[in-house]
Formats: structure tokens, C-alpha cells, sequence
């Protein structure tokens, strides 16, 4: 897995919160590289409308999504609350 940030955090992630499914089965460096791509904007594996309206929510203060997968394969979510107090990983079967 490549961390592709460069820049800084464009907004805050509040309490970091992880479901226990996802603490079982992801790799905790994994976790904390998509943690900071997720901070600066770097949405993961988004389609190009997904990846739109994660710009507009950003503008808006609404929730956002990115999509990321680790080094085994195992496709995760990282979900920042639209008032930016909590940001919760999991994966998708926890939604």
C-alpha cells in the first residue's frame, strides 16, 4: 500500500473509532496511512461522482466517505460524521 498525502489535513476527524470487525482483520499501519490519506482529501478508491460529491460535502459540512483497501486485499471505509466529531472505520459488511 502507497500513501500518496502530501499536503496537510483539510479537515478535522474528531474521535477516531474503529469497529471490532475492522480492528480484527485490517493491519493497524494500514489503518493509520488511509487515516491520513483520508484527512488531505485523497478519497481512495472512489468512482469520479462519489469522489464529487466528497468535494461538495467537504464545502457543504456533510458527512464523508472514502474507500480504501489494505494490504491483503480487504476492502475498508473510513466515515468522517458531518459535524466532523467522530470518524469511524469499519468494513462495508458493518455498515
Amino acid at each position: 500500500m502507497t500513501e500518496t498525502c502530501t499536503t496537510t489535513k483539510r479537515f478535522a476527524l474528531g474521535q477516531i473509532v474503529i469497529t471490532p470487525n475492522a480492528l480484527d482483520h485490517l493491519d493497524p499501519a494500514d489503518i493509520g496511512a488511509c487515516l491520513r490519506r483520508h484527512a488531505c482529501g485523497d478519497w481512495g478508491n472512489l468512482d469520479p461522482h462519489d469522489v464529487t460529491e466528497n468535494e461538495r460535502s467537504l464545502q457543504a459540512g456533510f458527512r464523508l466517505l472514502s474507500a480504501y483497501t489494505d494490504r491483503h486485499g480487504t476492502r475498508f471505509w473510513i466515515i468522517t460524521e458531518a459535524d466532523r466529531s467522530y470518524t469511524t472505520i469499519l468494513l462495508p459488511e458493518d455498515y
